[in-house]
């Protein structure tokens, strides 16, 4: 999470959705009394115990709400970006067994293990990204919402109406696997579906792979 004072901003990183390309090119237009929380590399912490606590960057909506004064949470755009259900599952196994010496020309059998293990289903990075963004309605309560799949243009679009120059995005932390499609038979197809139904709902991507 960032919350930027100087341009009224707070940026929500849904896991697996270049979030750490989004924090490094904003870093730079940074205020001195800017806050970020992200300790993967970094190691920094929001001046909110309640959120320090949190341990991990990935805060949700409700968390910050919560926990933010209320003149920050009124005033401040907020927005994140989503990505397709079945590409990101892909993706975070890929990242997730990045040091597995066995993963490779075995993924179809990680990410199946990955579906029925409930540790698995309950770690921080495989929760559904509603979960991040929702309020106690059910609703998301982004003000601006990009998309992955136009990363570009959406992260544009969030520096526009934050009042920031366009910045160029580098690729940061990215998994390393085939195109998301040729991932999937039709039982884990099905397991994702039904393990991330309210992002498919919420975040209107098709909650199948092929017409």
């Amino acid at each position: 999470m960032i919350v930027s004072h100087r341009h009224r901003f707070i940026f929500f990183a849904v896991p697996r959705t270049a979030s750490h390309a989004i924090r490094a090119a904003l870093r730079p237009h940074l205020g001195a009394d800017d806050w970020e929380q992200e300790t993967l590399t970094s190691h920094r912490r929001l001046p909110v115990p309640r959120l320090a606590r949190i341990r991990h960057g990935h805060i949700t909506l409700r968390q910050a709400q919560a926990s933010l004064p209320e003149d920050v949470w009124r005033r401040y755009i907020k927005f994140a970006i989503v990505r397709n259900p079945f590409d990101r599952f892909v993706s975070l196994c890929a990242f997730l067994n990045r040091d597995n010496p066995v993963y490779p020309g075995n993924e179809m059998f990680f990410r199946k293990d990955a579906m029925r293990r409930e540790a698995f289903r309950r770690h921080m990075l495989m929760r559904p990204q509603v979960e991040l963004l929702a309020d106690r309605a059910g609703r998301v309560g982004m003000d601006f919402l990009g998309r992955y799949e136009t990363l570009r243009e959406s992260f544009a679009e969030a520096c526009r109406l934050a009042g920031l120059p366009e910045v160029e995005l580098s690729r940061v932390n990215a998994s390393v696997h085939a195109p998301y499609r040729a991932c999937y038979d039709k039982s884990l197809e099905e397991a994702v579906t039904c393990f991330y139904r309210r992002d498919f709902d919420l975040l209107g991507y098709p909650a199948r792979l092929r017409p």
